[in-house]
Parts: C-alpha cells; structure tokens; sequence
C-alpha cells in the first residue's frame, strides 16, 4: 500500500514538473522590458534608497530588465550605457517582449550614446603622433614624428554639447623632452549618439628641455594655437574611444610653424 501511494505521488509530481517546464522553454527567449510611468525614476547602484543614485530616467522611456530583487520592490535594469542599476518597481510598468514583436526594443550592445548627459567630468589618455619637425630657435631639431607623442587629458562637462578640456602632453627621445600644456574648449555636435563627432579650439605652450650631454637641441618655449577635431565612439560602461587631428600653430616673436598631431585613445566619462 505505501509502495503503492509513494509511485502514485511521484507520478503526479513529475506530471506537474513537466506542465511547468514546458512553458518556459518555449519561452526561453522572452525578455522583460520596464516603461516608466512617472515623471522620472532613479536608477541605484543597488536594492535601496540608501545606495547612490547613478541615473534618472525620464517619464515613456524603456529600459531593459535583468530580474527581479529579492524583496521584490527592486528590479535590475541595464542602462543605455551598458551600466546596471536598481529601479523601484512602483516607477515602472514590466512587460514581457517576445523575438517576433515587432516593436521589440534592443537591450544595449558594445556601442552606447557617450554619458555626456548628466555627467561632471571625465579622463582620457590619447597617443599619437606630431607629424612635422619641430626645430628650436638656433635650428636644431627637438622632435620627431617617430619619437610619438602621448597627452593625458582631464574634463569638465558644462552641458552635454560643450566640454572644457585641459591637457598635459610629452615626448622624449636620445637628446632631450617635449612638454606641451593648454587648454581648448570642445562642442559635441551629436552628444546623443554611438559616434559622436567634435571640434574645439585652445590653445597653451610647449617647451622643449634638451639632455645635459646634448648638443643637438636647445631650451626653448613657444606658445601654441590649436583648432581641430575628431570623433567620439561611445562604448558600454561609460568608456569611450577617440579619434582625433589637431593643428598645432606654433609661434615666437620671430617664428612661425604648423604642425599637426594624430591621436587616439580611451576615456570614460564620471
């Protein structure tokens, strides 16, 4: 008798487990999508409103959801940029979406729009190349394009179009160093896109420092315009890549030179 209730209770509990499987793997491919229905709701760096706010977004916008939090308040979403976040579920409306809808929405890929919008400052590391002789006041040459040249640049961000970049640049070689520092202000003219395309204008000073046992070069400091521009590529996580030629007008009181660099890089935005 109990043999028998035991096979007649695991008959019925693999009937149930197959009716509950069955569904899912045929909708193994549904994703879950949130539509916010207020006026703006806070993405988090986690389960809470005690943890920092790392987003807004805006009243109709769709943003992709990973699962469910385990008080069942908080849903992890992925932001645009590739970020991952906590978003209170009483600010969103959750839908499931199928492979065949036809207005799916995309979950973010590698390319991103560039976290201009709502970001303060950022970092970027460029390297490259200055593609003319740089020669010094009594005619020795202080640089060449084979030596590369490297720049770090910090960012402040005053509105998604318009960013205020400083840079410190260097080279060195057998005879000496290469020190160039400024300023220029940049406009992002699609600041909401994947690739972003900009130009600015600045300008500062570069020096060169011949070695102790050089004779090929000499001191020297000349004051520097720049104008230029290039492309943004905005990745996930906030990082980016940067594409860039600039024109560097060199000058003295009696000197006059342009020459122009060939940079790339990475950077992120913060």
């Amino acid at each position: 008798m109990r043999v028998a209730l035991f096979a007649l209770v695991m008959t019925a509990t693999a009937a149930t487990t197959s009716a509950y499987v069955a569904p899912a793997s045929a909708d193994e491919d549904v994703e879950a999508f949130a539509r916010v229905v207020v006026e703006s709701a806070e993405v988090r760096s986690g389960p809470g409103v005690a943890y920092r706010t790392i987003g807004v977004v805006e009243r109709g916008a769709t943003i992709a959801v990973d699962r469910r939090g385990s008080d069942q308040f908080w849903l992890k979403v992925v932001l645009e940029d590739g970020r991952s976040g906590w978003m209170l579920g009483d600010d969103v409306e959750v839908y499931a979406v199928r492979p065949g809808d036809p207005d799916r929405p995309s979950r973010p890929g590698l390319f991103a729009p560039p976290p201009l919008v709502g970001a303060h400052g950022g970092l970027t590391i460029m390297g490259g190349v200055i593609g003319a002789r740089i020669a010094d006041g009594q005619g020795g040459s202080f640089y060449n394009a084979a030596d590369g040249y490297f720049e770090v640049r910090p960012t402040w961000v005053l509105a998604p179009q318009i960013s205020i970049e400083s840079y410190a640049g260097l080279t060195r070689n057998d005879d000496g160093s290469l020190t160039h520092l400024g300023v220029w202000g940049v406009v992002h003219l699609l600041p909401d896109l994947a690739i972003d395309p900009y130009f600015g204008v600045g300008g500062g000073y570069l020096w060169s420092k011949a070695n102790a046992d050089s004779f090929a070069i000499h001191d020297d400091k000349l004051a520097v315009a720049r104008a230029g521009g290039g492309f943004l590529f905005g990745l996930r996580g906030r990082i980016l890549v940067r594409l860039e030629m600039t024109n560097l007008t060199l000058f003295t009181a009696d000197r006059f030179k342009n020459v122009q660099t060939f940079l790339g890089g990475l950077g992120v935005y913060f």
